[in-house]
């Protein structure tokens, strides 16, 4: 998804099909060790005549406005009630898995190495990028708590959050699914993730929680019950656990 206006986004698949040469991004064939390549102009290529957006991994992309996030949240809604968060979840994490296999495939030929060789933040940050350039916000990782087994994610400028505004709750599923699918397959064990805070509660940036089951029960449940996102964070490194 990207932003070439602040009403338009485009939705790129985790997963597209070879594309032709005429498909293929022209500056990536001109200059392939280029990583620099973020900017709206260099990252994505407009094919007019054929209405086919292509970005830098040569990915398929579909510009759309924010309506269509208004649209499809308040259609699950209507649809299925509370049970939309955990569809829009569900889809993130399918999300995040695939594009797990995209990633590394393009990543390895970047940069001509394996990612479980590369330095953990310099991947991470790799990975991300090209969803800050697609419109999907700037990210930040905190590993400070990596030993204790969960980790914690800062999310600025969400899509999601920032089209539907201030609603009171959490709104972010499709993101908490993304981090979850995507981490799960990079370190080969199942994770779940949470978001904590939200901007559509109100806070000036989404923070999402990353671990094991057990650990992301228990932040639900406080969550719940009415902790902030600082006092999940203290329980848990304090050690506390659901009875």
């Amino acid at each position: 998804m990207a932003t070439p206006t602040d009403r338009e986004f485009a939705l790129t698949p985790a997963s597209s099909a070879p594309q032709t040469s005429g498909q293929k991004h022209s500056q990536k064939g001109k200059y392939p060790k280029k990583h620099n390549h973020y900017g709206f102009q260099d990252f994505f290529q407009m094919q007019p005549k054929s209405g086919i957006i292509t970005d830098w991994n040569d990915s398929r992309n579909i510009f759309t406005s924010e309506d269509f996030i208004i649209g499809l949240q308040e259609g699950l809604e209507e649809e299925v009630g509370n049970a939309s968060g955990v569809i829009m979840y569900t889809i993130g994490c399918e999300w995040g898995a695939k594009d797990a296999v995209v990633f590394r495939e393009w990543f390895e030929k970047e940069f001509e190495r394996d990612i479980h060789s590369s330095n953990l933040m310099f991947l991470l940050e790799t990975w991300w990028w090209p969803f800050t350039a697609q419109g999907w916000g700037r990210w930040e990782v905190d590993m400070s708590d990596r030993k204790q087994g969960f980790i914690f994610i800062n999310l600025f400028d969400s899509a999601v959050a920032r089209t539907l505004g201030d609603v009171g709750k959490p709104v972010c599923y499709l993101y908490a699914g993304l981090f979850a699918g995507f981490f799960s397959s990079l370190v080969k064990k199942s994770l779940n993730c949470i978001e904590i805070q939200c901007y559509s509660m109100g806070e000036t940036y989404c923070k999402f929680l990353l671990g094991n089951k057990d650990r992301i029960d228990a932040a639900s449940f406080w969550l719940n019950e009415g902790a902030t996102a600082r006092d999940i964070q203290k329980r848990l490194l304090d050690g506390e656990r659901l009875k």
